[in-house]
């Protein structure tokens, strides 16, 4: 069970090894682009190409989808970002339990966004945990955990690829042992929990109030969704790359940075300045921030809103 290209080498690991995969559950095709063209989602293509059996239901909590997948008599079942809550009906039919491939070192970062949430707080480690799902919001006990240095350049899009390879991996040494009765799991430690705080559109409005640190992790924790984002002459722009600089002034005016620095251009925030190294205006390709000042020089001295 799972959705997104996290959930994609989970599954080619699992066929490699030579398990034997009844179905696949994945969300409901959904529209995208300019034609709004009905798109399967990446884990339905990644089974498409080993012909297995897909099933898109909307709700596991119908009796209909309940009685079809105890059908299929699984041993286990694994699930990685899959997108909806499993109630206790399902996880109550596979002998061996669900596992669940989470991309954090639980019980830190619960919830739907725990990537982006360890660049958010600025975590130095984070991790994949494969833990034993029950009916609260990744609260099982775990079975096996991996830690991983987290990068500077590490946005959203680079880490959880980083760490779907690495789940997998894990996933794969902790599967023989567990069928084996030979692993014990390990309850969490509630009291440590954390919890992702939920991304929408909305959270990518660059408010150049906060300090440049926090707003050079929120360009990479919202690469490549939502993006960080301001607006400038009514149309928006779109910060894919950006550094924190030393520096004071006031903060959404733009300045130029000179030669011999990380970024040409920056821009002022409640503490420190935010050098810009890409940017994308509406409608146009990305490009450096260099590229972006040479066709619109009245953008340095600008205020931005804030």
């Amino acid at each position: 069970m799972g959705t997104p290209d996290f959930a994609v080498p989970v599954l080619d690991s699992l066929v490699r090894g030579g398990y034997e995969i009844p179905a696949v559950y994945t969300q409901p095709d959904k529209p995208a682009g300019r034609g709004r063209e009905l798109l399967p989602p990446p884990l339905k293509r990644a089974a498409r190409r080993y012909e297995l059996a897909v099933r898109q239901p909307v709700s596991l909590r119908q009796p209909e989808e309940r009685e079809e997948l105890a059908n299929l008599c699984p041993d286990v079942i694994v699930v990685a970002a899959f997108g909806q809550l499993l109630p206790q009906n399902i996880l109550d039919i596979p002998p061996f339990g669900c596992l669940n491939v989470h991309p954090s070192l639980l019980p830190r970062h619960r919830g739907a966004s725990p990537v982006a949430a360890a660049i958010l707080i600025g975590d130095e480690v984070t991790g994949v945990s494969i833990m034993l799902m029950d009916r609260g919001m990744d609260t099982g006990p775990v079975l096996a955990q991996q830690e991983v240095l987290l990068l500077p350049q590490d946005t959203t899009g680079s880490l959880t690829a980083r760490l779907a390879g690495i789940g997998a991996r894990l996933l794969m040494q902790t599967l023989p042992p567990w069928l084996e009765g030979k692993l014990t799991p390990q309850l969490q430690d509630s009291s440590k929990a954390t919890y992702a705080e939920h991304i929408d559109k909305e959270s990518g409005w660059i408010d150049w109030h906060r300090p440049a640190v926090e707003l050079w992790r929120r360009v990479r924790a919202f690469q490549p969704w939502p993006t960080s984002y301001t607006t400038w002459k009514g149309r928006m722009v779109k910060v894919i790359e950006a550094v924190p600089l030393l520096g004071d002034g006031e903060p959404g005016r733009v300045v130029a940075l000179g030669e011999n620095k990380p970024a040409a251009v920056g821009v002022q925030t409640g503490e420190g300045i935010l050098g810009l190294q890409q940017l994308q205006l509406e409608g146009k390709r990305v490009m450096t921030a260099e590229e972006f000042v040479r066709g619109r020089r009245d953008f340095i001295g600008a205020l931005l809103p804030c």
